[in-house]
């Protein structure tokens, strides 16, 4: 098994209740304290001290919900679960994504020379996730969810639900990523701006194009499932 040090209190952000609720539910010890809208919820999870918390959808949220993480939880490592669209045919509904980096796919400062993804005088385009978190999340998923495929690519985040092939096809295109969201790159962003490892976690839910809404409501339920299983074998191994 491999070993990672150093993550004394994990920092878990779910979009959604749904995605949250069951992991709470498998807490000890837990002292809830509300912020900014947001109920955090403090204790232990399979024996490691963790924050499980629900941002919200978008950007803004889970910024917001990373840095309250930091300032008030003094979390040293942030993992972000949830659920997807994927933007690789290779990929299907109920596979895992495990973040290599992470971009904003909505962020356009093309008028002042910056490509696509970068934001201006930030320095990079793209926030690298926390290599140890990543392989011991790989190794969690082989064991957690042996019946589906993980991969481990670039995530492409933006204040967009994509349900079209066209704007699927450009994020694709533009960023090589391997799938589209709503939260990561946010959280990808605050932690590295604090110095904090970070890793997304996302559960395919939808192909990202004119199929979205039809397959959206029908396999939620199985790519939260996975997610919940994966962090549950997580955190053990930190």
């Amino acid at each position: 098994m491999i070993q990672h040090g150093g993550i004394q209190m994990l920092g878990i952000i779910g979009a959604m209740e749904v995605e949250v609720e069951k992991l709470r539910a498998k807490m000890t010890e837990t002292e809830m304290k509300t912020v900014a809208g947001m109920n955090f919820c403090r204790g232990k999870l399979g024996g490691k001290d963790v924050v499980i918390v629900r941002s919200g959808i978008g950007k803004v949220n889970a910024g917001i919900c990373s840095q309250i993480l930091v300032d008030l939880y003094q979390v040293d490592g942030i993992v972000n679960t949830g659920i997807a669209g994927s933007l690789r045919n290779e990929i299907n509904i109920g596979d895992l994504v495990l973040s290599t980096v992470a971009v904003q796919h909505d962020v356009d400062a093309g008028g002042f020379g910056y490509p696509a993804g970068e934001i201006p005088q930030l320095g990079v385009k793209e926030f690298p996730a926390d290599e140890r978190l990543l392989a011991l999340a790989e190794e969690a998923c082989r064991e957690a969810n042996p019946d589906i495929s993980t991969f481990k690519g670039r995530v492409a985040s933006g204040d967009q639900f994509i349900d079209s092939k066209e704007k699927k096809d450009w994020i694709h295109d533009t960023f090589d990523a391997y799938c589209t969201e709503m939260e990561g790159a946010a959280v990808a962003q605050a932690a590295y701006l604090n110095k904090v490892p970070y890793l997304i976690v996302r559960a395919i839910s939808d192909k990202a194009d004119d199929s979205a809404h039809m397959d959206y409501s029908e396999f939620e339920a199985k790519a939260v499932e996975h997610s919940v299983n994966l962090m549950l074998a997580l955190v053990k191994r930190i």
